[in-house]
């Protein structure tokens, strides 16, 4: 159960991908963590920031690079163990106090898998908000929609690089932020 219920987490990962079957001795790692706050009164978003995550069990492939702009150089350069940017997530923005969110449950999956992968303690606490299915059931749509989809139905532009997790994660604070306010 959250105790702070004065903000929410907002969350977004970016993984290493390839374009088509995972490639021999490789595994998905997070290598982005796109997060901010928004507080839940006035609807402000605030401390939105990119954790770079130097992947441990994979390289970032050409087309991972293409879709998030995000490159083996810039991990190898600015990336923290993931074990680290856990610690950030705990001591920094509080995140097992928060109820956090994400569009959807593959950042929730991820963070669980590789947490168990790598023997580190899950950072965040029990309370998880799916916002890509609250959005659905809120406008009463027949199929949850992309956060580009739900953010064009919403009438609000896509800021920033659409897979980039720092430009996300406000994205989809925006969203969250419209169907608490209605």
């Amino acid at each position: 159960m959250a105790q702070k219920l004065d903000k929410i987490l907002v969350v977004d990962i970016e993984a290493t991908c390839w374009n088509g079957p995972l490639p021999e001795g490789m595994t998905n790692d997070i290598i982005e963590i796109g997060i901010c706050l928004l507080d839940t009164v006035t609807g402000e978003i605030t401390d939105n920031r990119a954790i770079i995550v130097k992947p441990e069990r994979s390289t970032v492939s050409p087309f991972c690079t293409e879709l998030t702009t995000i490159t083996q150089e810039m991990v190898d350069e600015e990336g923290i163990p993931f074990s680290e940017a856990c610690k950030i997530l705990r001591k920094e923005y509080l995140s097992q106090s928060r109820a956090w969110a994400s569009f959807g449950a593959y950042d929730l999956k991820q963070f669980q898998k590789q947490c168990t992968a790598l023997k580190v303690g899950y950072p965040f606490g029990p309370s998880h908000i799916n916002v890509k299915t609250l959005f659905a059931l809120k406008h009463q749509l027949q199929h949850e929609q992309g956060m580009a989809g739900a953010l064009s139905l919403l009438n609000i532009p896509l800021e920033g690089t659409h897979h980039r997790g720092v430009d996300d994660a406000k994205n989809i604070a925006k969203i969250l932020n419209s169907i608490l306010k209605k």
